[in-house]
């Protein structure tokens, strides 16, 4: 028997680079995913290959320690979901064999490598007789939730100092929602969206390479995030402004989260420039507005607000661009010419240094959006217009799941 494991891409609409500082993101799983066919193996071993001559097939074995692979090659993401389940306990008695093939496109801020770790531990999963869910049935189970924050420890394997919300948004994902996706404990609330709300994506043709060369550049900016963190709760233990008893007394480290609760966001922002070296008051200034626009644009689209949503993803952009640097010519480009044909707001999406921007629009101004991005963005560089895979509509979907593979 063959199954099927597949996983979602996710677009991110706004929250970017607060997962792994403990603050809220604001995603969606669209409707294009990363998908093993496979069957079970007696024997502990892993066997993968790919139709696009890039990946080329990996085997390795299902026993301690799982080696990585060379730096970039597609097999860490399949070792490091592995990894992950057998240091969690699960035993690896059965492996898997097949091919992995999908439509979320690579190394586009789409988060295509998140997906493969995820279907990677669903079909290991259920190879070796584990469901997810804790109303699975009477064998051994894993919650959603605790996969998902199993998963985004697990990649770190690959080097990566990411967050958890790739990995939650893949699994968790609800048709016809975006998710408000908090962490410290994980947790998952789906939001409706809004009838009428469109989201173009668009690729700015940079590939954003987290496990090659934007890897250094990301990871360094979560250092410098922590960096700053310390140095702002060092002055609030000592002579600070106001702020919870706990952290003021040094009984609790001050978290993000405690300084976007923050009452005085300006003072705290003239707080925080008198102490912090510039690069780092800007990576912190991103960090705690951006944790606030996350709150408002959920409140946004629940009211139905597509003004007001679109206004936070310029914001949002904004901040990327001039306080985190992670933004890029052609996301500032793509941005611009959304805009200027009838968006209603458009921002980069996922880490940044390439990949893709993503769009709001209702459904009148769609087609006049991807008419404008086509002209003005892509046959100047392509000679041609965009592929489905260089731009396209994306659908709030459903999360990652397994089944056989010859059932609709």
């Amino acid at each position: 028997m063959n199954w099927l494991a597949s996983a979602p891409g996710r677009v991110n609409l706004i929250g970017e680079h607060t997962d792994y500082n403990g603050l809220p993101v604001f995603p969606m799983a669209i409707d294009r995913d990363v998908r093993i066919e496979y069957r079970v193996s007696d024997h502990p071993v892993v066997r993968l290959d790919s139709p696009l001559a890039r990946f080329d097939p990996f085997t390795f074995q299902l026993k301690r320690p799982i080696e990585a692979a060379s730096q970039g090659h597609w097999s860490n993401y399949v070792r490091a979901a592995a990894k992950g389940l057998m240091e969690h306990g699960v035993r690896m008695e059965r492996g898997i064999e097949g091919t992995v093939t999908g439509d979320v496109p690579i190394a586009s801020g789409l988060s295509s490598s998140s997906a493969l770790v995820v279907a990677s531990a669903l079909a290991l999963l259920k190879a070796n007789g584990v469901e997810v869910g804790r109303d699975a049935g009477p064998g051994p189970t894993i919650s959603g939730l605790e996969l998902a924050a199993l998963m985004a420890r697990a990649e770190r394997f690959v080097g990566l100092e990411g967050g958890g919300m790739d990995q939650a948004a893949c699994l968790h994902g609800v048709a016809g929602h975006a998710l408000r996706i908090d962490f410290e404990p994980l947790r998952v609330k789906p939001v409706a969206v809004p009838k009428g709300w469109r989201w173009v994506v668009a690729s700015s043709l940079v590939r954003a390479e987290k496990s090659g060369g934007a890897r250094e550049a990301y990871n360094e900016r979560a250092r410098q995030c922590r960096e700053a963190l310390a140095g702002v709760g060092d002055a609030f233990a000592n002579d600070g402004p106001t702020t919870p008893e706990g952290a003021r007394s040094g009984a609790v480290a001050l978290t993000y989260r405690d300084l976007v609760a923050h009452g005085d966001m300006d003072g705290l922002l003239d707080h925080a420039r008198r102490i912090l070296a510039p690069v780092l008051f800007r990576r912190f200034r991103h960090v705690v507005t951006e944790g606030r626009r996350v709150a408002r644009a959920e409140v946004a689209m629940r009211d139905g607000d597509m003004s007001r949503f679109g206004n936070l993803m310029v914001g949002s952009h904004d901040s990327l661009r001039d306080d985190y640097e992670v933004s890029t010519f052609e996301l500032d480009k793509l941005v611009t010419v959304a805009l200027e044909a009838g968006a209603a707001g458009a921002r980069l999406t996922g880490a940044g240094f390439g990949g893709c921007a993503v769009a709001l629009c209702d459904q009148a101004a769609v087609g006049a959006v991807m008419d404008a991005l086509a002209a003005r963005f892509y046959e100047p560089r392509l000679g041609q217009p965009p592929t489905g895979d260089e731009m396209f509509a994306a659908k709030p979907s459903g999360g990652a799941r397994v089944r056989i593979a010859d059932r609709p």
